[in-house]
């Protein structure tokens, strides 16, 4: 969201946002996406108040003018036409719908519950919008193999521990791109992480994440690196910290390889499956997996519990009942 939007948001959503950013540290990319959530719900409420009709992108609503008794007046109802708006006329996602929900509670929380602005706040009691989560995709074991085994080029040694710390440590795409070359302890075998809102926590490193280091700093570039990319673990040919775009190209690459559907794989799935391959082949308990994944939450990672169609099959096999007819 642009500096002149900000501008023009309720005082109460600015004050939240920087609450989130200040108090919270909550990561820029979820701060901003909260920030066109809250302007979209506010500008959908007034849009049905003014027969100008819903604001456009170049000529985005003053909102200013929502103020404390606007706020108080908002009704759950509100909230639910406004998610039927975003999933009829929009067309967003049960994920998407989902956050703005989240977005819109966190708001009202914030206003009634801790600051006592208002006296109601209109998402107590509110289902969240999508139904169920849905499961995460993720690559088997042997996709994982193959994904690795794929690597090829000038920059291979750089591209296969990068893939190696992606599927044995379940980095975040932008925790992957902030890291430091002091941020690695071959000797202890630990990686300190940068996660959202600047919270750090240590990793383990196995012998696999341990080998693909060592073997590109072998090759890592030293000479006519740029700015902070002295620093940087990972550099680009430009001698540049390497981008997430640049990183999410290189994954796309070789997922096509193997035939993965760019579309439905991502780098953020070699998140889930670093998550999904120690529950099911490691029995990593979720507590563990959470602290790994820098969750704040348990019910984040509770989503990883899930168990494969041959995990079911081979559950109902050994149902002391089966052999009993």
């Amino acid at each position: 969201m642009a500096v002149n939007d900000r501008a023009l948001l309720p005082d109460r959503v600015n004050e939240f946002l920087n609450y989130l950013i200040n108090v919270k540290g909550s990561g820029t990319l979820t701060v901003e996406s909260y920030a066109r959530d809250l302007r979209l719900f506010f500008d959908f409420l007034c849009g049905k108040k003014d027969p100008s009709g819903p604001s456009e992108p170049d000529r985005p609503r003053d909102l200013r003018a929502v103020d404390d008794a606007f706020l108080s007046a908002v009704s759950v109802r509100d909230i639910y036409d406004f998610l039927t708006y975003c999933g009829t006329t929009r067309g967003n996602s049960p994920t998407t719908r989902r956050r703005k929900s989240s977005a819109l509670r966190g708001f009202f929380k914030y206003v009634c519950d801790k600051m006592h602005y208002i006296e109601k706040n209109p998402t107590v009691g509110m289902e969240l919008a999508g139904g169920k989560q849905k499961l995460p995709r993720y690559l088997t074991l042997e996709q994982s193999v193959a994904l690795l085994q794929a690597v090829e080029g000038e920059n291979a040694a750089r591209d296969y521990c990068i893939l190696t710390l992606f599927l044995n440590c379940g980095l975040r795409l932008a925790e992957l791109c902030a890291l430091n070359l002091s941020d690695i302890d071959l000797e202890a075998r630990t990686m300190v992480v940068t996660g959202k809102g600047n919270k750090q926590r240590m990793l383990y490193l196995n012998d696999a994440c341990v080998e693909a280091i060592l073997s590109y700093l072998r090759v890592r570039p030293h000479d006519g690196l740029q700015g902070d990319a002295r620093s940087a673990l990972f550099v680009s040919r430009l001698g540049k910290r390497v981008g997430r775009r640049g990183v999410q190209d290189m994954v796309y690459r070789y997922l096509g390889k193997i035939g993965l559907d760019g579309q439905h794989y991502s780098v953020h799935k070699l998140r889930h499956t670093a998550a999904t391959l120690l529950y099911q082949h490691a029995n990593v308990d979720p507590l563990i997996l959470k602290e790994m994944l820098g969750h704040e939450n348990l019910a984040t990672t509770q989503i990883y519990t899930h168990v494969d169609n041959k995990q079911v099959r081979d559950a109902i096999d050994h149902n002391p009942l089966n052999k009993k007819h």
